[in-house]
């Protein structure tokens, strides 16, 4: 029966002259996978892009309209050893969620055989008063524990190598699966011949370590994955359009035009980009401007897609809806510079990469070098198995996750979390720092700052008032007053302020023409233009708060110490000038520019990157996300948007900046220590391996000899955890 297979739902125009189709493709595990593929398809003719994206296994594809079929790249991807299907997020979403439990699985699986089969191999290693039938008996129930356990967990790498053979190519699977296959074949031969050694412990050992690297891999791409999440999350899917000067109905976002009005209610996520033709109200902008405070909206007021509608009814022109918006954009920036950082490859993969196949073949050639020169096949391949088990890359894979796992350890209680497996090594080459202002050198909240000049009653009933608001500066003055009790009655007025009546006299918080002192006012501002002013009027009489975010309380002091380490430091913000000039002048940072937008960002750390910088961005907003997203490394407050935390490749805790001080120092420190531990691997097998080939290692020595450089390795990584600062350590 002839199956015909049509894929053309999946097929998505770029223009006229070029056909798009996203696929999703299973055993996509490292670089060589991604160079791979993209090589593969990119060599038929009439493809013009292949580009696969680790994070979420998506290959993307583009070709010229016409000139192929979609089946065709599904077939190529087969002969390659992958198996691929079109592109649907929920499915990739469940299929991802079961590859993790799996992974899981037999990782437990392979921890529990490690655990059990050191038990029975240390006696054996050690010898002493053991019978030959005791030990058989402890080589017995080390088979029993290992094999199905080993045939279980190696699953992982055991399919994918299978997939690489079956399509007459290898990958890093290969050599790992004839290893372990190899030492529990040979065990198994050792312990039905009674045989001194066998080496079922060093076979799930590697299978363990390599399932722990696998399985954290895994988890970084979920969290990468839920960057996307967040910003669908924002897109609204419908409008309420006005089909009639008084008719209204709810349409999808694709049947709205530029030109339309559409009504937004309080309350509601504005679905396009437009500017406000009728009504007041107030706009929370944060999520995409990374403006804290609400805009005032009214006949003129741009708004854009994802922002919230605070408080009246507005009608809307449209200039853009769906994927020509800000927020679009947005998404556009991000993904392009997570498709970047995805081809980043880690310093271990690298070294493994090179690593496995030499120590397979050096193996290999010893057996069959042995055998030319006359010993027996048996004699041969033990000493085949004391190479592989001498030259096991477990120091190498000690190197640096046990460094990293130490870091961590104290980078978190220097109040700095990871967000990145590769953020240790990306962040100990930063030589250019690039501060966002509002949230990240600035606390979140905003503070009143002339409250000792205002009497006590007075600013008790203003705090008392403004616990009814909603307003971000009169939560300010609430906070400042440490007001409990709201007072009863208040009534708000969109865009203006909130008022109430209290013992025969009316109280208003709000606006300085709300509570009529516009003159208070001005004469702040004249002072000191960059702050924010909210009024409070009893009867007659007037105060008016100047409210203003503080900086960091040691943010000076930790921008002094990162210039010292000859680390430059910059400030880009999308803030006001006199606001950010007023920053940067108390902070002694003398690059800094004012009003700049999500794009200009981007542009400019890539124009750092390209000078040959090594940036790390360091922002809260939701506008940051894209800009996170492009620097080498990036960092954002806890109280940074959750979309800018999942961007980010460290988070630090707390009201001070100095965990950017001490993720720095940590990581320069980490980065050390993992070379001197990549060196003490190499340094090991380059000693061990020649004792090893010309057969003067014993399995038993040779076992003895890679647990020894698997410890010196984790003592070593225990030094990371301290680094000094001037005299002072880190704690």
């Amino acid at each position: 029966m002839l199956m015909t297979r049509d894929f053309s739902h999946y097929v998505k125009d770029v223009d006229p002259q070029i056909a798009h189709l996203d696929l999703a493709v299973e055993g996509v595990s490292c670089a060589g996978c991604m160079a791979k593929i993209e090589r593969g398809l990119s060599a038929i003719p009439d493809v013009t892009l292949a580009r696969v994206n680790l994070t979420d296994r998506r290959l993307a594809v583009e070709w010229k309209k016409g000139a192929l079929e979609p089946a065709l790249f599904i077939d190529r991807l087969a002969e390659l050893g992958y198996k691929a299907y079109p592109y649907e997020p929920v499915r990739a979403e469940v299929e991802e969620a079961e590859r993790s439990k799996f992974l899981l699985r037999c990782l437990g699986v392979a921890a529990f055989a490690t655990m059990n089969v050191m038990m029975l191999s240390v006696p054996v290693w050690v010898g002493g008063d053991l019978s030959p039938e005791a030990r058989d008996f402890f080589h017995w129930l080390s088979a029993l524990v290992v094999l199905p356990c080993a045939a279980y967990a190696g699953q992982p790498f055991f399919q994918s190598a299978w997939r690489a053979l079956k399509a007459k190519s290898v990958n890093m699977d290969v050599p790992i699966t004839i290893g372990v296959v190899l030492a529990l074949g040979m065990s198994l031969v050792e312990t039905i011949h009674h045989a001194e050694h066998t080496y079922f412990d060093a076979a799930i050992m590697l299978i363990t370590f390599l399932l722990a690297g696998r399985f954290l891999d895994q988890k970084m791409r979920q969290r990468t994955r839920a960057v996307a999440g967040n910003l669908a999350a924002l897109k609204a899917e419908t409008a309420t359009k006005f089909v009639g000067s008084d008719e209204i109905s709810e349409v999808p976002i694709a049947a709205v035009r530029a030109g339309d009005i559409v009504l937004l209610r309080p309350g509601e996520r504005c679905a396009v980009d437009g500017s406000v033709v009728e009504g007041r109200s107030e706009i929370d902008q944060s999520l995409i401007t990374g403006e804290t405070l609400y805009v005032k909206a009214e006949r003129g007021t741009q708004v854009y897609a994802g922002t919230l509608n605070i408080s009246g009814t507005l009608r809307v022109r449209v200039a853009a809806a769906a994927e020509g918006t800000l927020l679009a954009e947005i998404t556009r920036l991000l993904d392009h510079a997570l498709q970047a950082r995805s081809r980043y490859v880690q310093l271990a993969d690298r070294a493994s990469q090179y690593y496995a196949p030499v120590v397979h073949a050096t193996a290999l050639l010893t057996t069959i070098g042995w055998v030319l020169a006359g010993a027996s096949w048996h004699d041969a391949i033990v000493i085949g198995i004391a190479v592989l088990i001498i030259t096991c890359p477990c120091a190498l894979g000690l190197a640096i996750p046990a460094v990293q796992t130490v870091a961590s350890g104290a980078m978190f209680r220097a109040g700095v979390l990871l967000n990145a497996g590769d953020a240790i090594e990306r962040a100990a080459a930063v030589d250019t720092i690039v501060f966002d202002k509002t949230g990240t050198l600035t606390l979140p909240e905003l503070d009143v700052v002339n409250g000792a000049g205002v009497p006590d009653d007075v600013f008790q009933l203003a705090g008392r008032l403004a616990l009814a608001s909603h307003h971000p500066v009169a939560a300010a003055v609430a906070r400042a007053a440490q007001a409990k009790a709201p007072l009863p009655g208040v009534t708000e007025e969109p865009g203006r302020g909130v008022r109430a009546l209290f013992e025969g006299e009316e109280l208003r918080l709000g606006s300085p023409a709300f509570c009529g002192a516009d003159v208070e006012a001005n004469a702040i501002l004249s002072a000191d233009p960059e702050v924010s002013v909210v009024a409070f009027s009893r009867g007659g009489q007037h105060t008016v708060f100047a409210v203003r975010q503080l900086l960091r309380p040691d943010a000076a002091r930790t921008i002094d110490a990162l210039v010292n380490r000859g680390i430059s430091v910059e400030l880009l913000s999308g803030d006001r000038e006199p606001a950010v000039r007023h920053a940067a002048d108390a902070l002694g940072v003398s690059a800094w520019r004012a009003g700049v937008t999500p794009a200009e960002k981007i542009a400019h750390i890539e124009a750092l990157k390209s000078q040959g910088r090594v940036v790390m961005m360091v922002g809260d907003g939701m506008n940051d996300a894209p800009s996170l997203a492009a620097a080498h490394v990036s960092m954002s407050p806890i109280s940074a948007t959750h979309l800018s935390q999942a961007t980010a490749d460290l988070v630090f805790l707390g009201k001070e900046l100095a965990p950017v001080l001490a993720a720095v120092d940590y990581s320069r420190k980490a980065m050390a220590v993992m070379r001197q531990n990549l060196a003490l691997a190499i340094g090991y097998n380059v000693l061990a391996v020649p004792i090893a080939i010309a057969g003067l290692a014993t399995p038993l020595i040779a076992a003895l000899a890679m647990s020894g450089s698997s410890i010196l390795v984790m003592l070593n990584a225990m030094r990371a955890r301290r680094v000094r600062l001037g005299g002072a350590s880190w704690k």
